[in-house]
């Protein structure tokens, strides 16, 4: 199969999937719209290149990295806010709360900690996946990931402890 109809299949297939992960990243659509956007110029200037790699695995090793490299370049962070609508019923204007505030409380984590939290619990990436994609060791994986969790249990107390079943 042609490389070039390769590429317009895999983005057809896989371009959803990319969009909801830099929004996870990001927490914002115009700045996910403009991750997935400058992934996909990598992608498509290495494309032809890229020869027989896991075209997943090569496509979020690209968006990771521009996510936290765009970040480092920046040095701009936004804290997106919101509040739930005043008229939710009493459990979904609870899970709404809940949301928010983990959104906001992820949103204060550094880039890095983000994407491995990312990788590992939104996309249910082993550590070693994981290191992979980022580019780094499963050590500094574990240690981002146990690190991101302490800060979010620090923000957010009982949003984290009502995911994990515990009430505080």
């Amino acid at each position: 199969m042609d490389r070039e109809v390769e590429l317009r299949q895999f983005v057809s297939t896989r371009g959803a999937a990319l969009s909801r992960a830099a929004y996870l990243l990001t927490g914002d659509h115009q700045a996910a719209e403009d991750l997935v956007q400058d992934t996909y110029v990598v992608l498509v200037r290495r494309w032809q290149k890229s020869g027989k790699v896991d075209p997943d695995a090569y496509v979020r090793r690209i968006l990771y990295t521009r996510f936290v490299d765009g970040w480092r370049r920046r040095r701009l962070i936004e804290f997106p806010s919101a509040s739930p609508p005043d008229d939710a019923g009493g459990n979904e204007a609870d899970a709404v709360d809940t949301r928010l505030t983990l959104r906001d409380a992820l949103a204060r984590l550094t880039p890095r900690q983000r994407a491995v939290l990312m990788l590992r619990f939104y996309e249910d990436l082993t550590e070693v996946q994981a290191a992979s994609a980022l580019g780094i060791s499963a050590n500094t994986v574990k240690s981002q990931t146990r690190l991101a969790l302490q800060r979010l249990r620090e923000l957010a107390p009982k949003a984290v402890a009502s995911l994990e079943g515990v009430e505080s």
